[in-house]
């Protein structure tokens, strides 16, 4: 892996305002809603066959809906700009807007992501708390987020900090960003960071860093590539009505029974791009003649 740390990385000069923006208006206008649905912690839209998740934050639903309609009747950019709401269940069906197109099959795979033909596809180099284990060494880790098997495979082997909304014993609070972020080596963000509106700023201060978002509901979008994403570790849901059942059962946690864990690297993005772009120049050379 690339050596993507503090000491050798150099600061860019990023307007982290607009990421959100960033996110919705790589949406196609006309894409529709074809459906949605709330779970106890989970928000799903499907849209052309693409389904996205969008976990919720309900307890802290103090301020009211900005789109109070129908959501159906809205399109799925429409649906994604409740990404910007403070009303938290609204936020979460964004993100849930958001992820059925970036996270569909099919943007998946014209990303450069390899999707298997199987439907269950458990792959472990797709967990980064796996494959990041020799690499994270002897290093100043912060994720934020908590994950299973997080402290077991991270804290013999590194400077591990944890931090989370609802802590536990040994955790950080959600405030310790600001102080544990700056200087760390890698950083791992979890997906609720994008409806909590801390993702700009905690990006800002994990600059310098090895920074990677985690989780089923991590937005697989090049588009954060931008603001210094380095690796998305997400997930494409590949037969809806499993996905639909699961949730509906309240059995969230088995959700990566009806799809792929995936990984969208910086790196490997950036060489399937280039060799698109000879294919393609190429192609247009034949055309030509």
């Amino acid at each position: 892996m690339e050596d993507r740390t503090n000491r050798d990385r150099e600061k860019v000069n990023i307007d982290y305002d607009r990421l959100y923006d960033d996110l919705i208006a790589g949406i196609p206008e006309d894409a529709p809603v074809d459906d949605l649905i709330c779970t106890h912690y989970t928000a799903v839209v499907v849209s052309r066959g693409g389904m996205g998740l969008g976990e919720f934050m309900d307890e802290f639903d103090t301020r009211p809906m900005t789109e109070p309609g129908n959501k159906k009747n809205l399109t799925l950019r429409q649906l994604a700009e409740g990404i910007k709401s403070w009303n938290m269940t609204e936020a979460a069906i964004g993100q849930a807007a958001i992820n059925a197109y970036y996270n569909s099959k099919e943007m998946a795979q014209g990303n450069g992501i390899f999707l298997t033909d199987s439907l269950h596809s458990e792959d472990r180099t797709a967990d980064p708390f796996i494959t990041y284990q020799k690499a994270v060494r002897g290093k100043k880790v912060t994720v934020v987020g908590h994950f299973p098997y997080l402290s077991e495979l991270f804290e013999p082997v590194c400077d591990l900090s944890i931090i989370e909304a609802y802590p536990e014993a040994g955790d950080y609070p959600d405030q310790a960003a600001e102080y544990l972020i700056p200087g760390s080596d890698f950083v791992f963000l979890g997906p609720l960071t994008l409806i909590d509106k801390s993702l700009p700023r905690l990006l800002q201060l994990a600059e310098g860093a090895f920074i990677g978002m985690v989780g089923p509901a991590s937005v697989l979008s090049p588009v954060l590539f931008r603001y210094g994403v380095d690796e998305m570790d997400g997930f494409v849901i590949k037969d809806n009505d499993i996905a639909y059942r699961l949730l509906k059962e309240q059995e969230s946690l088995k959700i990566y029974s009806s799809g792929q864990k995936v990984s969208l690297r910086k790196t490997e993005y950036e060489m399937f791009r280039a060799k698109k772009q000879r294919q393609d120049g190429s192609r247009n050379a034949e055309t030509a003649r």
